[in-house]
């Protein structure tokens, strides 16, 4: 199986598009960002509360992008695409997995809806129509015409 994936994301949002066998699928995972950060909590003696928030940021946006990683680990090809640092967060951790060859393309892309990211990444990676049906008309060569 040859999956290619690609996907948008910021902090709050990923949006995955996985192409293999000529068959599209779409994941969406949010990392809920913004509800743990306005509500999260300190426990007096944990040290400063903003150190302490920004330990809870980061460990919450690593599982977030863990997350990511799981749905994406077993492809051969990856575009990463996306308006804020987050993709470049997730190059850094998909490099320390050892998956660094796989990324074909990093790629600076504004808001998009479903419908455009899914667009994009079949402009990236295209397949055969499942209605193309060319490949049963070959015939074998014959032999001196």
């Amino acid at each position: 199986m040859n999956k290619r994936v690609g996907l948008w994301l910021d902090r709050n949002k990923a949006v995955i598009v996985s192409i293999a066998n000529n068959i599209e699928g779409r994941s969406i995972i949010t990392s809920d960002m913004e509800h743990y950060v306005l509500y999260s909590t300190t426990v007096p003696g944990d040290g400063s509360p903003e150190n302490i928030r920004d330990r809870r940021f980061w460990n919450h946006l690593g599982e977030y992008y863990d997350k990511i990683i799981a749905h994406i680990r077993d492809a051969a090809e990856i575009q990463i695409f996306g308006p804020e640092v987050a993709k470049y967060e997730l190059q850094k951790r998909l490099e320390d997995e050892g998956l660094a060859a796989h990324i074909v393309s990093i790629e600076e892309e504004g808001k998009l809806t479903d419908h455009e990211i899914a667009a994009k990444v079949q402009k990236r990676f295209p397949t055969r129509s499942r209605f193309d049906l060319s490949w049963m008309n070959a015939s074998p060569p014959t032999g001196g015409e």
